[in-house]
């Protein structure tokens, strides 16, 4: 098996992103024709990663994995891909009305099944890691995680750590960090990242309702009709909502968002890529020892 990433290294070579990118293609050390699984089930570090609703996505987070593993002369990390259409159309469709006896919607307990096999197949393959490259796939992340017998990263957890090393200072006196999350409403109303961030004592603002109405869901309208300016607008209010609120950062926690907005931005450096994050994470869980990171995670 063999990942091709021509396009997207440059597009990221135009977009300033990563300006070694086309040195990386060149030298062909961005990505290699995959192993034999004999080879990798010898090897102890090997990631995991199941594709999530956008195959685009996955491919950016497989493009940030190689290159900062490898920036400063280093290997990549070993990892493995289970990929597919067919779930990312359920993962795009994941919402219905219609429950179970248990009153889990009935394609949502399908798409933890459909997930909970990736896993299986992942491990089977000589995964010792895994992670989920998607946002609306950690909506499930505990009912797909529960009896993985290898560590699986979480991404709440990737952007909670790294906001709290950066060490920020309330904006207002009295009050504690505050932090923005923007979403699509499912992930928003699944909780997870204003759970692992209100576990390390932050106050979490997320948009009101009317902005939710009047500007997330047309940003994610004007997208699906390629009006990439007007949801770039849009998200920009989105943001600047938030920080008039007295957030420190703002999340863009949708697939939707992802390089909505320019690099050179002024926006952006008040906003967090959980996919970023989660890259860094599993990075630094290939570089620790495996006994040290099962003792602290």
């Amino acid at each position: 098996m063999a990942i091709q990433l021509s396009t997207l290294l440059s597009q990221t070579e135009e977009s300033g992103n990563f300006p070694e990118a086309k040195k990386i293609l060149g030298s062909a050390a961005a990505l290699k024709v995959c192993p034999t699984p004999s080879s990798f089930l010898g090897r102890a570090k090997i990631v995991g990663i199941i594709g999530g609703a956008s195959v685009f996505s996955t491919l950016i987070f497989l493009e940030k994995l190689v290159w900062w593993s490898t920036k400063n002369g280093g290997e990549s990390v070993p990892f493995i891909v289970c990929s597919d259409p067919d779930t990312s159309r359920k993962l795009q469709l994941h919402s219905s009305p219609y429950s179970g006896k248990d009153g889990t919607p009935l394609k949502d307990r399908t798409i933890i099944e459909i997930l909970k096999r990736k896993v299986s197949f992942l491990e089977l393959s000589g995964a010792r890691c895994i992670v989920m490259p998607c946002h609306v796939s950690h909506v499930w992340h505990d009912e797909v995680s529960k009896g993985c017998s290898v560590s699986f990263l979480n991404v709440g957890d990737s952007v909670a750590r790294e906001i709290r090393e950066a060490k920020h200072k309330p904006l207002e006196a009295g009050s504690n960090v505050r932090i923005g999350v923007l979403a699509i409403e499912r992930i928003l109303m699944a909780g997870f990242y204003q759970e692992k961030l209100q576990n390390q004592g932050f106050e979490i603002v997320l948009p009101d309702r009317p902005t939710m109405e009047h500007i997330i869901i047309p940003a994610v309208e004007a997208l699906n009709k390629r009006d990439m300016e007007g949801a770039r607008n849009l998200l920009r209010i989105a943001v600047q909502l938030l920080l008039v609120r007295a957030v420190n950062v703002v999340i863009l926690a949708s697939d939707e968002f992802h390089g909505l907005l320019p690099h050179n931005d002024p926006l952006l450096k008040k906003c967090i890529d959980p996919m970023d994050a989660l890259a860094r994470s599993t990075i630094l869980w290939a570089r620790t020892d495996e006994k040290v990171h099962k003792q602290t995670s």
